[in-house]
């Protein structure tokens, strides 16, 4: 069985979506009177843009030799051997960790929206989380193929 799920990121888009619409109505605003300023503004506008398209979803994807990870086009591409994966089991994230990539209490965290995901833990000792929304697609095909 291969395994691939694309989770699309509703809330880092509508925020970046937000401040992208945000800043090109202050830019707007400042074209005449601050024009360095509106440039500024539109310089941030154009960063919220390319955000927008590397944090646009999540994809994790197991072979039959690896876990793989990244978000929107292939950013940030993870990939782990799944012979290396001692535990693999669904947690829920506390809100303060937010989106995106962060370390954590629990290790590295890459997610994209709400706040389920698996804890994989390697035989190494190493953590780090997942999020996801489809936990326990993910675990059983990890397991399948880790058997």
């Amino acid at each position: 069985m291969h395994y691939k799920h694309t989770q699309d990121g509703v809330v880092v888009k509508a925020s970046l979506f937000f401040g992208f619409t945000l800043c090109v109505i202050v830019g707007i605003f400042l074209i005449r009177s601050i024009p360095f300023a509106a440039i500024g503004v539109g310089l941030i506008a154009g960063l919220m843009l390319f955000l927008f398209w590397l944090f646009a979803s999540l994809t994790v994807e197991v072979t039959d030799e690896e876990l793989k990870h990244w978000f929107g086009p292939g950013f940030w591409k993870k990939s782990y051997l799944l012979v290396d994966i001692d535990s693999a089991t669904q947690v829920k994230n506390s809100w303060i960790f937010g989106w995106g990539i962060r370390l954590t209490p629990h290790g590295w965290l890459y997610n994209i929206s709400g706040l389920d995901a698996v804890e994989i833990q390697l035989r190494s000792g190493r953590k780090f989380r997942i999020g996801t929304d489809d936990p326990q697609g993910m675990i059983d095909s990890i397991f399948q193929k880790n058997t």
